[in-house]
């Protein structure tokens, strides 16, 4: 594989990361109007002429934003020349590019006109899919498959059940955390796991009850990955990439719900935060991987066949 390639691919995926850190930055430092009523300018001048800490975060994610956007139009066109055989490298640089574009209209439609925490908050949802597949192309492009002896990969319907179905719950998770944030609930509770340490009543307000939504919701999928990981530990020893994806997934969960934890000991320490973001987005992109082996399963299953029933027939004409 071209060397270049490799390196736009893995600046690209750290691009995304960037942006996807990018962006929970300014929800979590309330920066999203630090340009004010202007995009893509701020406050309708090239370099406005008073300086603050909301107009540099914002104005720094627009410009990685455009910066990488450009990256990941000549990652996708370079993917689509180099391994345009791969079948899912035309689908993966089509989504990628197009998510992004998404993504960057739904925030520039935010600055310009508004829009409820409800809309916005499919905005890290968005984020996601194109990191996501981003991320997928990098490890076509780096021959992850090949290393892993992926290409004999047989997922049955049991780990197909669970992979499939964890990542859609996922964008449940992703989607009511973004929520939290963008409806600044993230403190209205004072304890963790309950919304009051000691106390085991109801919510009593909207934001508690999106925050403590979320928590469950955070919860119901750690225990899922646990099982799913379970299994794979104690079933799939032998098909490698099953096996260390889901101990990764675990581990990156486990992190995911341990971040979540100090975001509220810590009284919301930007750095936990931003944190909490990366684990999500890394166990997301895990997750993608393992979805994009699931949909090869059927094709490998009929190789091995095919292979197996040649050996047959060869060993019988001896």
């Amino acid at each position: 594989m071209h060397r270049g390639l490799k390196w736009l691919a893995v600046f690209t995926t750290f691009g995304m990361l960037l942006i996807l850190l990018g962006g929970a930055l300014v929800t979590k430092t309330d920066s999203g109007m630090g340009c004010g009523r202007s995009w893509p300018l701020c406050e309708g001048q090239l370099i406005p002429k008073v300086i603050t800490k909301e107009l540099v975060i914002e104005l720094a994610h627009r410009v990685i934003s455009g910066a990488v956007g450009i990256m990941v139009v000549a990652l996708s066109l370079w993917s689509w020349k180099s391994i345009g055989h791969i079948r899912e490298t035309k689908f993966l640089s089509a989504i990628s590019f197009f998510f992004l574009l998404a993504q960057g209209l739904i925030g520039a439609a935010a600055v310009l006109w508004g829009q409820s925490d409800f809309v916005l908050a499919l905005h890290f949802g968005i984020s996601l899919i194109s990191f996501a597949s981003v991320f997928m192309l990098t490890l076509l492009i780096f021959e992850i498959d090949t290393k892993f002896k992926a290409e004999e990969l047989i997922v049955d319907k049991r780990m197909k059940f669970h992979i499939v179905g964890i990542i859609t719950y996922c964008f449940v998770v992703v989607y009511t955390g973004a929520l939290v944030r963008h409806t600044e609930s993230s403190l209205v509770c004072t304890g963790w796991p309950t919304c009051v340490n000691g106390s085991f009543a109801l919510p009593y307000n909207l934001n508690q009850w999106i925050q403590m939504g979320h928590r469950a919701i955070a919860g119901l999928i750690f225990i899922w990955v646990t099982y799913a990981a379970y299994l794979a530990i104690k079933h799939y020893k032998h098909q490698k990439v099953l096996y260390w994806g889901w101990i990764t997934a675990f581990i990156l969960v486990f992190l995911q719900v341990l971040a979540g934890a100090f975001i509220i000991f810590s009284r919301q320490n930007l750095f936990i935060a931003l944190s909490h973001a990366l684990f999500i987005a890394c166990f997301f992109g895990v997750m993608s991987y393992l979805l994009l082996l699931t949909s090869r399963s059927k094709q490998n299953a009929a190789r091995v066949n095919q292979t197996a029933s040649s050996n047959q027939n060869t060993l019988s004409a001896k």
